[in-house]
């Protein structure tokens, strides 16, 4: 579900779960949150270039695998889950996301919580929380008004806008683009060029643009922990996986 490979000074970490289109299932958040905590303690690596397996870097949350019945299960959940976004976004190592196709909900989330986001010209960023009666989490609301400006992340929060990969470049969700399929490549290039930087200005510089996260994460654990028990998000879930039209009533 999660491959690892060392190239020098550089991980390489790959989503391999291409049958879900990458889905942040909760063992490959779990997967996850221990490779960016042990890769933090390696004095000998300097960066991290995550990417994912096949046509598309992630998908989202597994919705088949969105089973909450009480709030203990969804803060459980959450506990989990921002391991991983602790584990990212406080990494002292630098982080560089290499996006080919979808990067939506979770998917979207996990390449905000990177340093350096190389987008490929097919690439679209989503943010669709609102379709299964959810908010953003995974410090989504954390990290994209910081991204784009809080009038931006407006649209892709609550109109569900798409962003192509060069509107990303423009309005700063992406730093880099390239042509399909060559992501990784120009991901790898930047990752060389830190792996010969000073690594305690990065680490500090990561550390002080932290700060207001655990805010963020605290909100969002108990909100959304909430929303998952409501009528909205049973039926958000179920019209996902009939592929039809949600029908929701506020509740």
């Amino acid at each position: 579900m999660l491959r690892e490979e060392r190239r020098g000074a550089i991980a390489v970490l790959t989503l391999d779960y291409p049958a879900r289109r990458n889905a942040l299932a909760i063992p490959m958040r779990v997967a996850l949150a221990e490779a960016f905590n042990r890769l933090e303690a390696d004095t000998d690596l300097r960066a991290i270039v995550l990417t994912g397996e096949g046509a598309h870097f992630c998908a989202g949350g597994d919705i088949s695998g969105m089973n909450v019945t009480d709030l203990a299960g969804g803060r459980e959940r959450f506990r989990q889950t921002h391991r991983l976004v602790r584990a990212m976004i406080e990494n002292a190592k630098p982080i560089i996301a290499a996006v080919e196709g979808w990067a939506v909900g979770a998917g979207l989330a996990l390449a905000l919580c990177c340093d350096t986001v190389v987008a490929a010209s097919d690439a679209r960023f989503m943010a669709g929380f609102g379709k299964v009666g959810l908010v953003g989490d995974f410090a989504l609301l954390h990290t994209l008004p910081r991204r784009i400006g809080e009038g931006r992340a407006r649209q892709m929060l609550i109109h569900g806008t798409q962003v192509e990969a060069d509107e990303a470049l423009r309005i700063g969700l992406a730093d880099h683009v390239t042509a399909s399929g060559a992501s990784l490549a120009r991901a790898m290039e930047l990752a060389e060029a830190l792996a010969i930087s000073a690594p305690l200005p990065i680490a500090l510089t990561k550390s002080y643009l932290a700060a207001g996260l655990a805010d963020a994460l605290e909100w969002e654990r108990n909100i959304q922990s909430a929303l998952f028990l409501t009528a909205d998000h049973a039926e958000g879930k179920a019209a996902f996986l009939e592929k039809r039209a949600p029908r929701f009533r506020g509740v």
